[in-house]
């Protein structure tokens, strides 16, 4: 971009401004300046950060950032891969047949209600074409502040992908579902994610035994 093209848009810029339109504040951040030591020790500074990011294309083709959502103290974080279309449209987690399904194992199953777990995704957009590497690689930093600042007694990925993703581990999912992994610090317990469930519905019985699993762990002091 020439020095003439600059001048020309900075003009029409603030010429923009002066009829009173408005833009949002300037974000110092980018992807090589973002790291957890740069984020906020809030969560709820951490949320505006996010949701006010425009770090990858996802950017783009969103209608809402989806921040993670449920109690900020929580002893259990569940992370799936991203938004639905649903979820995008409604900015809530809690919609359609996954989130049904989801409450049934969470409140069925372990000593929780929904409102007592925090929910969260790898990346925070839905995407147009399916999840892709890159788009995690901009909003992964996003996630392990997020789980930093809950500091959970647990985290359980929901997914194959989730968890290769998270922990960086390219086990056989057959192998480490419902085994108990150490990532920076936190125990992390992989499970079948909730659609593949709706889609292999004889695989609920090992989703079952996972959850008596997490379940048994959380009543521990």
């Amino acid at each position: 971009m020439t020095k003439t093209v600059k001048n020309m848009i900075l003009y029409r810029l603030n010429f923009l401004k002066s009829l009173g339109y408005d833009y949002h504040d300037m974000i110092k951040l980018t992807n090589k300046e973002l790291n957890i030591s740069s984020l906020p020790n809030n969560i709820e500074s951490l949320q505006s950060i996010v949701e006010n990011c425009y770090l990858c294309d996802l950017s783009k083709s969103r209608k809402n950032v989806l921040f993670g959502q449920g109690n900020k103290d929580a002893s259990l974080i569940i992370i799936s891969d991203e938004p639905t279309k649903t979820e995008d449209e409604l900015k809530s987690f809690y919609v359609g047949n996954v989130a049904e399904q989801l409450i049934k194992m969470v409140e069925n199953v372990l000593p929780l209600k929904k409102e007592e777990v925090y929910l969260t995704n790898l990346v925070k957009c839905k995407s147009s074409n399916g999840f892709d590497a890159s788009n995690y690689s901009s909003c992964s930093t996003y996630l392990l502040k997020e789980i930093e600042l809950v500091n959970p007694k647990l985290i359980v990925t929901l997914g194959e992908k989730v968890y290769q993703y998270l922990c960086n581990d390219k086990t056989s999912f057959n192998k480490i579902r419902g085994q108990i992994v150490s990532f920076k610090g936190f125990d992390v317990i992989p499970t079948h994610s909730i659609s593949y469930l709706l889609r292999n519905p004889s695989l609920k019985k090992e989703a079952f035994q996972d959850m008596l699993k997490i379940k048994s762990i959380l009543e521990l002091n």
